[in-house]
């Protein structure tokens, strides 16, 4: 039986207890939807009002140069690089997951000459298969044919007129974690390129891109990240690749020389192709400052704390008879999961809603799933504990049956 001393000798002596204090969270909110929004912290909130008030109220278009906002993309590439397992060079931080997504597919189908398949799961996030579905009916399917198949007929499903791979590291509803060395060495016997998107892996758990000669990959800044919402994502290729690639969105800041003003476009080197559009500048700020809470640690630790905080999570459902009715959705191994645990049941978006209204924080994803995600730099163990013991109350008496925890909002 785990008692109360047990929940408070776990959080004495958690290495990574200290960062709590690093992040502006709403006092007596149980926060556990960091692996769909992130925290806020102090040094973004700090960041955020020196850019507008000091950067942009004073400095104004100096800025750019004073304040180095034009290498903001670079210098925000390189803070996320080490959290993926990617040395230097590799990461730019521009736009979103889905446009980014746009321009890897447009470069890796360019490299495949003969080729025109591009292989994905059923239940990958759907704005991955919406980007191809989109570029399917751009370049027509001789050109981009979107292939399916479900998440364990991936391997067998690598055949050689695949020419791209586009999986997510951990599934958004299920938390079931792709083992993405394996699959990208058998990919690469087939002559596959291979997208990873580590929308729900980056900032939560050792993630090796280059150790796995990964392709391409994108990522988010709004997740584990911290960097708020709507932050810009990141793109990642490989170095090997930086010489032939060639991204579509030619904007002016993928340029070589984007201040010469030439009316004909000469791709900038390396990685920095993939800038297009000029970057949202506070957005952008605020994720460099949120960076920062990942520089004393190392995602092992993150990883191990993660473990551990989901073990007590499912340790706590034993105990509680009426939690039965909540089936886990999500593997058992620890080596198969993300920083997440999902559970199905019938009522899943009245009992999200009812938890939210006791100020514990976790989210619904349709149809029947509450995701209780675990983001180790500010989840204590004593926030399982109140959670799982205030859903405990909301199941078993039945509260999620109340006619205000059944009205749905746009976003669920």
């Amino acid at each position: 039986m785990i008692d109360l001393q047990h929940i408070q000798n776990l959080d004495a002596t958690d290495p990574l207890a200290h960062k709590k204090a690093e992040f502006d969270l709403p006092s007596g909110c149980v926060y556990l939807d960091g692996n769909s929004l992130g925290a806020l912290p102090f040094a973004a909130k700090k960041r955020v009002a020196e850019v507008v008030s000091e950067q942009w109220g004073k400095d104004l278009i100096k800025s750019w140069n004073c304040h180095q906002w034009i290498d903001l993309p670079q210098k925000v590439g390189e803070k996320i690089a080490p959290l993926i397992g990617a040395a230097p060079g590799q990461v730019i931080c521009c736009d979103s997951i889905s446009v980014n997504l746009f321009k890897l597919l447009c470069s890796a189908l360019a490299m495949q000459k003969g080729r025109n398949v591009v292989l994905s799961q059923g239940d990958n996030f759907p704005t991955d298969l919406y980007m191809v579905q989109g570029l399917q009916d751009l370049l027509g399917e001789t050109q981009c044919e979107l292939r399916i198949c479900a998440e364990e007929y991936i391997e067998q499903s690598l055949h050689s007129d695949v020419a791209v791979l586009l999986l997510t590291q951990v599934n958004f509803r299920s938390g079931q974690l792709h083992n993405m060395q394996r699959i990208t060495k058998l990919a690469h016997r087939h002559g596959i390129l291979v997208i990873w998107d580590l929308a729900h892996s980056a900032g939560a758990l050792p993630v090796q891109l280059d150790d796995c000669q990964v392709d391409f990959a994108v990522g988010c800044g709004y997740k584990y990240l911290n960097g708020g919402p709507g932050a810009p994502a990141f793109v990642y290729v490989a170095s090997r690749h930086q010489q032939t690639v060639k991204q579509p969105l030619t904007g002016w800041m993928g340029h070589r020389q984007p201040f010469r003003f030439d009316p004909e476009y000469s791709a900038a080197e390396g990685v920095h192709q993939y800038l297009s559009g000029t970057p949202s500048i506070v957005a952008m700020s605020a994720l460099d400052a949120a960076l920062d809470v990942f520089a004393d640690i190392n995602m092992h630790q993150v990883r191990t704390k993660s473990l551990l905080l989901a073990k007590l999570c499912l340790d706590l459902f034993a105990q509680y008879r009426a939690l039965s009715a909540l089936t886990l959705a999500s593997p058992m191994r620890n080596e198969e999961r993300g920083s997440q645990l999902a559970f199905a049941h019938p009522q899943a978006f009245a009992i999200c809603q009812a938890l939210i209204a006791q100020n514990v924080i976790c989210d619904f994803r349709a149809p029947d799933i509450l995701r209780i995600g675990f983001t180790p730099l500010y989840t204590s163990y004593a926030d399982v504990w109140l959670a799982v013991s205030r859903l405990n109350d909301v199941v078993e008496n039945k509260v999620f049956k109340e006619v205000a925890y059944q009205q749905h909002s746009k976003v669920t």
